[in-house]
């Protein structure tokens, strides 16, 4: 084949594919100013996120944009609808995290709306409620549904501007609220957190009837896994109503308050697990009663029969007391008052509980 040859074969594939570009330009430039002259056919919203968590509906959404005639866009031409005007409306609603607008082929608008996720529910003093996302953010109460989250109340402000302690609690209560929506167990175990005047949080669970001292907001890791692991290790073995109060709010500790009346703890607990506070360590004082720890192990003593005492020959024998005296002894030792029963103190030993395949004591 001739040079002349191939250059005239180069030059014809090149005018076909000059062509072709050509006529898909002309094509998509009709098909973009058709589409722009067209008019807008219908709304269709579509929801991102958790299926069962949809506080608004597609009818909220529509209603957003249609209840005004001039920002409404069904029957608008497509040129004239300034989407970025609709997006900025839906993102004004609260329940709103991000909103998305454009047209398909069909001449549809599509609104693809991702919406905010509660991660718990907030009653403040004057009973006031509202939710907190991820974020930290406010979150009106839908009248259509009940968000399943953890509920914190004794918030001390109904402000929407928080000051800066209450925006620490608030931080706080977003933390243990992601922290226990994402445990099946705690979930199902602790339901109703409770807000202390000094920003301190305490809860009642499920399974019990004590009341749990959590403390801060904060090591809310260490602080399940230690409890969890003084279900398993101390409630099983002596009982689960033998307490009255549980502080888990202590560096690996967990102190117990007994309830009146009962026996002094003597469990039986592994040294590679939890074990009582050894005598020869400080009891821990806790803000709410100050009597010492209960000791590590409790020994029996073992007491052998008293060996007979000869007395001198001139030891005067003591006279035997009134029966009146002896009754007055006893009614006085019966009117004394009880004394308060000291506190068991758990300590994690050497090696750490597996709570769960994941989890590890402190």
């Amino acid at each position: 084949m001739s040079k002349t040859a191939t250059i005239l074969k180069r030059l014809g594939i090149a005018v076909l594919w000059g062509t072709a570009l050509t006529g898909f330009a002309v094509l998509l430039v009709a098909a973009i100013q058709d589409k722009d002259a067209g008019k807008c056919k219908s709304i269709l919203v579509k929801f991102e996120g958790k299926d069962d968590n949809f506080f608004i509906e597609s009818k909220d959404i529509k209603s957003l944009i249609t209840k005004d005639k001039n920002l409404n866009p069904v029957g608008k031409s497509i040129a004239d609808i300034n989407i970025a005007e609709l997006e900025s409306i839906v993102d004004q609603d609260p329940w709103v995290k991000n909103a998305e607008i454009y047209f398909d082929n069909s001449r549809q608008l599509n609104i693809k709306v991702t919406q905010r996720e509660p991660v718990a529910r907030v009653f403040t003093f004057s009973g006031n409620s509202f939710y907190l996302d991820g974020a930290g953010e406010h979150i009106p109460v839908s009248s259509r549904y009940a968000a399943r989250v953890p509920v914190f109340t004794g918030f001390p402000t109904d402000a929407e501007k928080l000051q800066k302690p209450d925006s620490l609690l608030a931080a706080q209560i977003v933390d243990l609220g992601t922290y226990i929506g994402k445990d099946p167990f705690w979930m199902a175990q602790v339901e109703q957190l409770m807000i202390t005047d000094d920003r301190r949080f305490e809860f009642i669970p499920k399974l019990g009837d004590q009341v749990i001292a959590f403390g801060e907001g904060t090591d809310i890791d260490k602080k399940f896994t230690k409890l969890l692991a003084f279900y398993k290790e101390g409630l099983n073995k002596v009982g689960w109503n033998n307490y009255t109060r549980i502080n888990i709010a202590f560096e690996n500790e967990v102190v117990c308050t007994r309830k009146d009346g009962v026996v002094p703890l003597q469990p039986v607990i592994k040294t590679d697990s939890l074990k009582l506070a050894g005598a020869d360590e400080p009891p821990i004082a806790d803000s709410e009663d100050s009597t010492t720890a209960a000791p590590a192990t409790v020994k029996p003593v073992h007491t052998e029969p008293a060996k007979p005492v000869s007395k001198p020959a001139h030891a005067v024998k003591e006279k035997a007391k009134p029966q009146k005296e002896k009754e007055k002894v006893k009614k006085e030792k019966a009117a004394a008052p009880a004394k308060q029963q000291p506190k068991a103190v758990y300590k994690p030993g050497n090696k750490s509980v597996n709570t769960s395949k994941k989890q590890k004591t402190p």
